[in-house]
């Protein structure tokens, strides 16, 4: 079988065979949680567990350094620390876990790339993200970190967090999706009431594809230390665009490299009024569109037949992605989330409350599909009426 470019540039949009690596071990208390559930080993209560979690930016520092180097805007680091926790927050909110979650930082520079002031930026903006998290009612603790030169291993920054919470066991929500239950779609798009600015919806996953397949070669000569040195040239910045071409979206020229880099947007203060109203114990199933995208879903049911037939629009970046790199419809879907990032898996009689909550913060949502009895699969169907299955 001929590789994906997303192959061939050395990335998994599904990590196969890192499930295969851990196929087997201990999954915790719940095997369909979306996180790893431990039981308390602080205090030994059974009432209590305890989740920890661990994710970074992945390549998208890569592209945050070659806009910075291009720029010199600094906002960008902001968006990379946002990025990374996001990664950590959202994937514990799907079990239900919002509130008193404490995070330690893992930052890896190339101190002959990455200067000061950027360390001193992303230090800063994860007090930033904390203080805007807390005026939406979510608390969250940070415990510090270890900032490490590590020019020998990192071409130029890695960012990452762990994070720790201990909740309730009666608050947690573990997948149990069934037929009957309809499928309601959180946009990962637009400019929500507590974003300062145009969201392009890129989250944190399929950042080697879009920034190689949108932006020009010139980038590989400038910046060798941006990507790695034994790709084959031909999937190496192969796009036409430059960082500061823009686009007009909403009446605002974005720049594409920013609206690449769109800090992946949390859902952290829909969560917390949705389980304000709907115990967590009365969704089904609460799923984050990261690695898989659209497919996600699928390490998470056994069963079941997901019918995804009334999916958005695809935002305007990832129909540019899809024009600058020609990929087919089916990969697009399970690297890229394509425009919802979050979805509840529910009855249909909670589905009007979740939406009208959501677009109270100006995020779209909408009910995006169904679940019905048959095989393992999901059966999704993109806007020009073309369908695909996964198995």
């Amino acid at each position: 079988m001929a590789l994906s470019k997303y192959e061939k540039r050395g990335v998994s949009a599904d990590k196969n065979e890192v499930h295969e690596a851990i196929k087997g071990l201990d999954k915790g208390l719940f095997d369909k949680a979306f996180c790893k559930i431990l039981p308390d080993v602080i205090a030994k209560d059974q009432a209590f567990c305890n989740i920890m979690h661990a994710d970074t930016a992945g390549t998208k520092t890569s592209l945050a350094y070659i806009y910075w180097k291009e720029t010199g805007d600094l906002s960008v680091w902001k968006g990379i620390v946002q990025d990374s926790l996001v990664m950590n927050l959202d994937d514990m909110a799907c079990v239900g876990c919002i509130q008193d979650i404490v995070l330690s930082s893992t930052i890896g520079r190339n101190k002959k790339y990455i200067s000061g002031e950027v360390i001193k930026t992303i230090i800063h903006a994860a007090e930033e993200f904390k203080d805007t998290m807390a005026s939406h009612g979510v608390n969250l603790h940070l415990a510090g970190g270890e900032t490490a030169d590590v020019g020998d291993i990192v071409r130029s920054i890695d960012v990452g967090f762990t994070a720790f919470a201990r909740i309730k066991r009666d608050q947690l929500l573990v997948n149990n999706i069934q037929p009957g239950n309809v499928i309601v779609g959180l946009a990962s798009y637009g400019k929500s009431t507590y974003e300062n600015e145009y969201n392009g919806g890129m989250g944190s996953n399929g950042l080697t594809s879009a920034r190689h397949d949108v932006f020009s070669h010139e980038l590989a000569k400038k910046y060798p230390e941006s990507f790695e040195p034994s790709l084959d040239d031909s999937v190496v910045y192969c796009g036409s665009k430059k960082l500061t071409d823009t686009i007009t979206i909403e009446g605002n020229n974005i720049p594409i490299g920013k609206l690449v880099l769109s800090p992946t947007r949390t859902y952290l203060p829909v969560l917390k009024k949705v389980f304000d109203h709907i115990s967590p114990n009365k969704i089904n199933g609460l799923i984050h569109c990261t690695g898989g995208a659209q497919t996600k879903v699928l390490k998470f049911v056994d069963d079941i037949h997901i019918i995804k037939d009334n999916l958005f629009t695809p935002p305007p970046l990832f129909d540019l992605i899809q024009k600058e790199s020609n990929t087919n419809p089916r990969e697009m879907y399970e690297v890229f989330n394509m425009g919802h990032r979050l979805e509840f898996y529910v009855k249909e009689e909670y589905a009007n409350e979740i939406i009208d909550i959501s677009k109270s913060f100006n995020i779209d949502a909408k009910i995006i599909g169904k679940v019905v009895d048959g095989p393992k699969q999901i059966t999704l169907t993109t806007n020009d009426g073309t369908e695909i299955a996964y198995h």
